[in-house]
């Protein structure tokens, strides 16, 4: 699946809100950066952060409950 259809799939999953795509990578992408475990069957070793999170989004594998699941501090 081409990285364009990943990201419209993962756009959709958030009613298509921008905003809150970009947050929640930035959240995933910590989380993945720190060490958690990829969801997804994709290795950190070989993708990029973004991708994986990204995917993750994509699939529904991670999801947004409130915006006071996203980490304020940075």
């Amino acid at each position: 699946m081409r990285t364009e259809e990943i990201a419209a799939m993962a756009l959709e999953r958030l009613d298509n809100d921008r905003y809150v795509l970009s947050n929640l990578l930035f959240a995933r992408i910590k989380e993945l950066g720190a060490g958690a475990t990829p969801l997804v069957n994709m290795k950190i070793t070989k993708h990029k952060l973004a991708d994986i999170a990204m995917r993750e989004i994509a699939e529904g594998k991670i999801t947004l409950e409130s915006v006071e699941s996203i980490p304020t501090n940075a």
